[in-house]
């Protein structure tokens, strides 16, 4: 029997030896990090809002957006996919929704979290958080809506930047107790915050390293050693291609040119393997008269 990206992702996220998963922000970053030879993929809707609105992360990407593009990379890559569904849009009932509307774009795992709606960027200042009832409610929802017991419920508490620590460790632990499957504490700003985590919590656990935000870089190798189930990069992708284009345009705008460097832009040839183009090709062939 094959093994499904759900089993697949629920095997690795319970050995609990620090997964290291980055985000993509559209299907060609998908398709770069399963050729760098990554074993997941994180649906970013701070990259998604990023870099197709042009807007900042605070609640301006919907359940349409996230779905549409879940959709696309589900069908450019066959890793699992934990996908970002920031506060499930709404109430329980929209949860339940967005739940159903994501497993069939092709979530492994749906992430939700307990900020009030707009949310905002876990590591922007002036967050709010909803009271706990009303989180483990939708937490029970996803559980109810999910069709195959193998999608996995991701719970993140933003609680630790807007009331403490303790706070947000008894929100996961309420949650976890409400069916979550992996649980997410936001923004943790110490070092020994991020070593207490797992004693302190029974499920796997993320870490999300936010390169410039409010938790400090910790190595992979010691947040495995530590037990943590996936170690996130969400946005390492969208500020590295940031970063190339600026180089890129900054090159072409005072020289008026770019030649094929590849220390400057990606070789066409290779770009053309990224897409797929000699599948394609092949398909093209086939179906010639």
């Amino acid at each position: 029997m094959t093994v499904s990206t759900r089993q697949t992702l629920r095997t690795l996220v319970e050995a609990r030896r620090g997964l290291l998963v980055p985000g993509a922000f559209n299907a060609l970053s998908a398709r770069l990090i399963a050729d760098l030879g990554f074993e997941a993929v994180y649906i970013t809707g701070a990259g998604l809002t990023n870099m197709h609105f042009g807007m900042p992360d605070q609640g301006f990407m919907g359940l349409h957006e996230i779905a549409d593009h879940t959709a696309r990379i589900r069908d450019a890559v066959n890793l699992p996919l934990i996908v970002d569904a920031d506060t499930g849009f709404g109430n329980a009932l929209n949860v339940y929704h967005t739940i159903r509307t994501l497993e069939r774009a092709g979530a492994d795992a749906v992430q939700l979290e307990d900020q009030i709606s707009p949310k905002r960027c876990g590591h922007f200042s002036g967050k709010e958080v909803v009271p706990t009832a009303e989180m483990v409610g939708k937490i029970h929802a996803a559980v109810d809506a999910r069709q195959d017991s193998g999608l996995l419920i991701m719970a993140r508490t933003d609680a630790r930047s807007v009331t403490s620590f303790d706070d947000a460790i008894e929100r996961a632990q309420r949650f976890s107790e409400a069916g979550a499957d992996i649980l997410f504490v936001e923004a943790c700003e110490t070092a020994d915050e991020i070593r207490r985590l797992p004693k302190l919590l029974d499920k796997p656990q993320l870490m999300n390293l936010v390169i410039g935000g409010k938790t400090p870089i910790v190595s992979t190798e010691e947040l495995a050693d530590l037990g943590f189930g996936i170690v996130l990069y969400a946005n390492a992708a969208l500020q590295g291609a940031v970063a190339g284009m600026t180089k890129a345009l900054t090159v072409l705008r005072d020289q008026r040119k770019i030649d094929e460097d590849p220390a400057l832009v990606a070789p066409f040839a290779e770009r053309q393997r990224l897409v797929n183009k000699p599948f394609y090709d092949a398909l093209e062939k086939k179906y010639s008269a």
